[in-house]
């Protein structure tokens, strides 16, 4: 199973380009065994009468529930609609306000990184994209997170200069109605029920593909939480996030060594041991583990099988001890959102509180 991003909202170029990023369970997406309820129409009852196309938005949730085979519980469903609430206020191409000066100034940021002259990158983007526009032109007016893909794509693909800066890499991370990780839609792709007439990421821009992809995310992995508060969190930082921070808190308790609560176990992008690892492998006597042996263990982080590790068992146990008390198996992730739209003080826990409020909610209504 590839390893979703972490940090959804810590992203450089697209940190600003993710707005403001459940039921518990046990091998399947909820332990509750009750009688299905029809997607359709709860979605109907339960969406505000404002939403355009409430028929559109139930026909896609229902579509994604039946085709990954999740349980259609309220729970779930009014979970799946809590995030599209908080992330789109049920808008399948949300309205970024600012994203064209939010735009511009990862180009002159990324350019100045490479000492490129100003001039020269805005002469280049002088140049006509192939909808006859220039792409100055098309950045002056972007309003929406698809716009501004379709322009990279644009711009990366047709002028020389689009490669220096950018790569092949579109630096749009997320999009769609449950602003949901492209790369992770690009990971899990299969068994995703309709034709594509375009890439991955431009199904993520539709309102069906980002509900398809973003229920994925938010339900289709096992998880052992008590509360839809954690499942909302991992939705944000990334999955198992909520538990592995909850192991950190062990691992800091056994060792006396303080760690951030981010839910990163090992670093992914390294060979060189993380704090994290590096606070376990002082525990290396007191467990009977070799460093090589803790790695391993640590690598399964994405995974609900880390649960079942030796290393897990151990830490919790050595950690209680010390602790005098039964340490928790959940816990939310510590981790800042950063992003140039951000002017707040937000953290992941305030995004997984502000979800669960309207899970809440939505579970009141009718």
């Amino acid at each position: 199973m590839a390893r979703p991003s972490r940090r959804a909202l810590t992203l450089g170029l697209a940190a600003f380009f993710t707005l403001a990023g459940c039921t518990s369970q046990k091998s399947e997406p909820t332990a509750e065994k009750v009688k299905p309820l029809d997607v359709k129409s709860v979605v109907k009852q339960k969406m505000p009468a404002s939403v355009k196309d409430r028929d559109g938005w139930a026909k896609d949730i229902a579509t994604a529930f039946e085709s990954q085979k999740l349980p259609a519980t309220e729970e779930n469903i009014c979970s799946v609609l809590a995030v599209a609430e908080q992330e789109a206020n049920y808008q399948a191409d949300p309205t970024v306000p600012g994203l064209n000066n939010i735009a511009w100034k990862e180009i002159e940021r990324r350019a100045g990184k490479l000492h490129i002259p100003a001039f020269v990158v805005r002469t280049a983007l002088l140049i006509k994209s192939p909808n006859g526009k220039s792409y100055s032109e098309r950045l002056d007016k972007v309003k929406t997170e698809k716009q501004l893909s379709a322009i990279f794509d644009d711009f990366i693909g047709m002028v020389p200069l689009g490669q220096t800066l950018f790569g092949n890499l579109n630096p749009v991370h997320t999009g769609g109605p449950m602003q949901v990780s492209i790369a992770f839609a690009e990971q899990h792709e299969r068994g995703y029920p309709y034709k594509m007439e375009g890439t991955v990421r431009q199904e993520v821009f539709t309102r069906r593909g980002g509900l398809w992809f973003g229920t994925y995310h938010l339900l289709n992995y096992p998880a052992n939480y008590t509360q839809p508060l954690y499942r909302f969190a991992d939705f944000n930082a990334g999955w198992y996030a909520s538990r592995n921070a909850a192991f950190q808190n062990a691992v800091s308790k056994a060792s006396g060594v303080k760690l951030a609560l981010d839910g990163d176990l090992i670093r992914y992008n390294s060979d060189e041991p993380g704090s994290t690892e590096l606070a376990v492998r002082k525990l290396a006597g007191k467990i009977g583990m070799s460093d090589s042996a803790i790695h391993r263990a640590l690598s399964k982080g994405d995974s609900l099988d880390f649960e079942e590790t030796d290393l897990y068992q151990k830490v919790y146990k050595l950690a209680e001890q010390k602790a005098g008390k039964k340490l928790p198996r959940e816990m939310l992730p510590g981790i800042q959102l950063e992003s140039p739209k951000i002017t707040r003080n937000l953290t992941t826990a305030w995004f997984a509180k502000r979800v669960d409020d309207r899970r809440a909610r939505c579970m009141k209504k009718g």
